[in-house]
């Protein structure tokens, strides 16, 4: 029996006034490029986060415009988690920097403050805080850390950004880097921006963004399709043609893959592009949105949460009910195994986060610079983790679905 598909990545923000906005959209191309919601959405940033808001057509743009405004230099290093996404490292790499990778905290899955400090040196310019899947990193100590030792502060929010306006997250750091990529917190299917509250850098990063090229239609064309392709193919799923649209919409070239090979590789090209406005108006209709959506993630976070204790599953301490969780990790000796078993029930469960320290798997983790053993506890955390959706298309009735599937697997394997 064919069943809507449990997923980390098949639309995960498609919801259907989402995508009625996206194709909406599609249908005005004069407001791809340029249009008034661009500038609603820095104004809401801004407001939000009190900082110069500054927007760009990825996250990992974002990043490096960054790290050109602050003029990086060949020999600075950038501190960084050992389990991370590909386009951070590749981002330093790009103008020159040193990644350093410091090892993981377990309860959290975020830096280990005593790792960072042990990695610090006169080289060291600044250092990345990734609240990892909506988890919040160890703010209060990294702050104090870089003002002691005259380092700059980047938080990385693409997992997680807050509807509380007391909130730490994306106001502690110098900088806060936010993505709207398909599956982050907001999305626009694809953006980005750079939060900056230090006005010498805003004044490159003005420039940087004047300067910036724009994307070609027939890009923002496919990311405006995309929305539409997956709300589609989730119903075709139901009567089992929905892989076959997926292979069909690949091959015609109609999806852009989140990560390329070159960048697998270490290669990040130094192109700067503008957020398209089509993009900025999606982004948009999710920051709007944001509460409900947290809320959404707080109630699954929750039944999570309960269903843990009643199966006897580990919850690690970071992860309380109160968050808004990207997604809820879990840990299990046979992640691997149960990710295989769990697609015979419809359950897609990879999410590019598993078995390695750089993210997704296949990456080129000693041309960024990292070698086996210097995050054990990441290294260890990666092979073991299998996580749970918490996406706005994510139902309650397919959360008890799949915590009811994988507790069928657990008692078997």
């Amino acid at each position: 029996m064919f069943s809507f598909p449990v997923h980390h990545t098949f639309g995960p923000h498609a919801t259907l006034s989402y995508t009625l906005r996206s194709l909406g959209l599609l249908f005005q191309p004069w407001k791809w490029r340029n249009g008034n919601e661009r500038e609603h959405l820095r104004k809401a940033l801004q407001q939000s986060f009190h900082g110069d808001v500054f927007l760009f057509s990825s996250g990992r743009e974002a990043l490096a415009a960054l790290f050109r405004a602050i003029q990086l230099r060949s020999d600075e290093e950038v501190i960084l988690q050992a389990y991370t996404c590909v386009v951070v490292p590749n981002a330093v790499h790009a103008y020159g920097g040193v990644p350093i990778y410091a090892d993981v905290d377990g309860d959290t899955l975020n830096l280990d403050c005593a790792d960072v400090e042990r990695k610090i040196t006169t080289r060291t310019r600044a250092i990345i805080a990734q609240h990892t899947f909506g988890i919040p990193a160890n703010l209060p100590r990294l702050r104090k850390l870089c003002d002691e030792r005259g380092i700059l502060l980047i938080e990385d929010c693409a997992h997680v950004l807050p509807d509380d306006s007391a909130s730490p997250i994306a106001r502690t750091g110098d900088f806060s880097i936010l993505s709207f990529g398909r599956d982050k917190a907001i999305s626009g299917v694809a953006g980005g921006a750079v939060i900056s509250r230090k006005s010498d850098v805003s004044n490159a990063l003005k420039n940087a963004e004047d300067h910036a090229g724009e994307l070609p239609r027939s890009v923002i064309a496919r990311y405006l399709l995309y929305p539409r392709i997956y709300f589609k193919t989730r119903v075709l799923y139901v009567i089992g043609l929905g892989r076959a649209c997926l292979a069909l919409c690949k091959k015609l070239h109609l999806l852009i893959p989140i990560v390329t090979p070159e960048e697998k590789k270490g290669n990040m090209i130094l192109r700067m592009r503008k957020l398209p406005n089509a993009c900025a108006a999606l982004a948009l209709h999710s920051f709007e949105r944001l509460p409900m959506i947290n809320a959404h993630r707080r109630n699954l976070t929750r039944f999570y949460i309960e269903e843990c204790t009643k199966h006897g599953w580990n919850v690690i301490p970071g992860v309380t009910e109160h968050l808004a969780l990207q997604k809820f990790p879990l840990f299990f000796p046979n992640a691997d195994r149960l990710r295989e078993l769990l697609k015979r029930e419809n359950i897609y469960l990879e999410d590019g986060w598993t078995g390695c320290v750089i993210c997704p798997r296949g990456t080129a983790t000693e041309t960024l610079g990292y070698s086996p053993g210097i995050g054990p506890k990441a290294e260890g955390m990666c092979e073991k983790i299998l996580s749970l959706p918490t996406h706005p298309t994510m139902s309650m009735k397919q959360a008890k679905r799949l915590v009811t599937a994988l507790n069928d697997l657990t008692a078997k394997c």
